[in-house]
């Protein structure tokens, strides 16, 4: 999860207070006067003094006032955790990946370790991924729990938004029904969600 701050923003002449939300790729302000989704890519200037946050973006521009939050969220903007640090994929880790397709995230996946699998089933592996589209690939979690470490990690990757079919309420309901705690929730993409299930400590 990202972090969040009630702050004043200004905007394009006028000046709301709101929520503002540093998410893994983007930052949002959600006001009743208006609402921003700035995504880092389009940022085309950044500036942070006196705790004020000055973005720049595709010929707009907003002044977030952050206070002594400001320099903290310009340095997380210009230099933002990769993907692999979020989900905690060290150098040598086996992973095992079970359908999840994202070009990306297989590259850099590839890049950080070796130890890269297409199954689950030949042995037990620090990191599985598997991908939920709907209700019914939450059935599968159980079988998963075998291929794992002990101290090991199933990062349940479904889509995010309004249209999804499966809620991380769900995965985390039947990660409980398999005997599995949910840790962590990571934006995996623009489109993709991930969460973190592990077994329990008492249970290792």
């Amino acid at each position: 999860m990202g972090a969040e701050a009630v702050c004043n923003v200004r905007y394009g002449g006028q000046v709301a207070e709101g929520k503002a939300l540093l998410e893994t790729t983007e930052l949002i302000f959600r006001c009743p006067e208006f609402r921003l989704k700035i995504a880092f890519r389009e940022i085309t200037s950044l500036a942070d003094a006196d705790g004020e946050l000055a973005v720049g973006f595709e010929g707009s521009s907003a002044v977030f006032e952050l206070g002594k939050n400001g320099s903290k969220w310009a340095e997380k903007i210009r230099n933002p955790r990769g993907l692999m640090d979020k989900l905690g994929v060290k150098a040598g880790a086996s992973v095992a990946v079970l359908g999840v397709s994202d070009e990306g995230f297989l590259q850099d996946l590839r890049a950080k370790t070796g130890a890269v699998e297409d199954t689950a089933a030949t042995r037990e592996h620090d990191f599985v991924f598997y991908p939920v589209d709907r209700m019914e690939d939450l059935a599968r979690l159980p079988a998963l729990i075998p291929t794992l470490k002990r101290n090991g990690a199933v990062w349940v990757v479904s889509p995010k938004g309004k249209g999804a079919l499966v809620k991380d309420s769900d995965v985390m309901a039947a990660a409980r029904d398999a005997g599995l705690v949910d840790t962590k929730v990571v934006s995996f993409s623009d489109t993709l969600t991930a969460l973190k299930l592990v077994i329990p400590v008492a249970k290792r």
